[in-house]
C-alpha cells in the first residue's frame, strides 16, 4: 500500500521539540501528498497522459511535492501552523508560540537540500525517491519509477555559514546547497528503510538501520 507509518517515525521527541509537529501529524501529511499525486496520476492516465513524475522536469516536481506537503503539515498541524504564500519565506508560519518559523525544503535520493539564497531558520527536509506504485524500488537513476516514496524526513536549525554557494555557468543565478555535515547532523525524525537510496554494504547510513 502507497503509505507512510508510524514505524518509520524516529526521535519523535526532537520533532516535537524543534517543529511542535506531532508523529501522527507528519505521517498523515506525507500520506496526504501520496493520496494527491496518486489522484493526479489516476486521472491523468485515464486520459492517456504520463504521470506527473513522468511528464515534468525532476526540479519541478520537487516543487510541487513540497508545496503538497507544506499544505499537508499546515492542515494536519493541530493549529499549529499555516501555509505561507507562495515564493515567501518561511514555507509555514507559527498560530501559536508551540510552533516556530519552519521552512520546507524537498530533494531527491542523496541530493541535500537547497534553496537561490542561503536563509538562516528552523528547516524540515525531506528526501524521495521514484519507485513503482507497489513501492518497489532499484537504486540508479536508469531504474527510477514514476511513483513518489519519501525515504527521509529531518529537521533542524540551520545558519547562513551551514550553506555552500555555487554559482556554477548554466545555473540559474546562484544555488545554496545545505553542507553535507551539517545535514548529516540533522535530526532524523522518519525513515523509509525499503527506499534507501545508498547501497546496503555502505556504512554511510549504518546509523538508520
Amino acid at each position: 500500500m502507497h503509505a507512510a507509518k508510524l514505524e518509520h517515525i524516529r526521535n519523535e521527541e526532537i520533532l516535537e521539540a524543534i517543529t511542535g509537529l506531532k508523529a501522527e501529524s507528519l505521517i498523515m501529511s506525507i500520506n496526504a501528498c501520496y493520496r494527491t499525486l496518486d489522484f493526479i496520476d489516476t486521472q491523468m492516465m485515464a486520459q492517456n497522459i504520463p504521470p506527473i513524475a513522468n511528464l515534468v522536469e525532476l526540479a519541478n516536481l520537487s516543487s510541487m511535492i513540497g508545496n503538497i506537503l507544506g499544505a499537508g503539515l499546515a492542515e494536519n498541524s493541530n493549529g499549529l501552523y499555516q501555509r505561507n504564500r507562495p515564493h515567501a519565506y518561511p514555507d509555514l508560519i507559527p498560530l501559536n508560540n508551540a510552533a516556530v518559523d519552519l521552512e520546507l525544503k524537498m530533494s531527491l535520493e542523496k541530493n541535500k537540500p537547497k534553496g537561490h539564497l542561503p536563509k538562516a531558520g528552523t528547516y524540515i527536509a525531506f528526501r524521495y525517491v521514484l519507485a513503482d506504485s507497489q513501492g518497489n524500488y532499484t537504486i540508479g537513476k536508469e531504474n527510477r519509477g514514476d511513483t513518489v516514496w519519501i525515504w527521509e524526513v529531518k529537521v533542524g536549525k540551520i545558519r547562513e555559514e551551514d550553506f555552500s554557494i555555487s554559482n556554477t555557468a548554466g545555473d540559474s543565478g546562484k544555488t545554496a546547497v545545505v553542507k553535507t555535515a551539517i545535514h548529516n547532523a540533522m535530526p532524523l525524525v522518519y525513515f523509509a528503510p525499503e527506499f534507501l537510496p545508498y547501497k546496503r554494504t555502505s556504512n554511510i547510513y549504518c546509523g538508520y538501520n
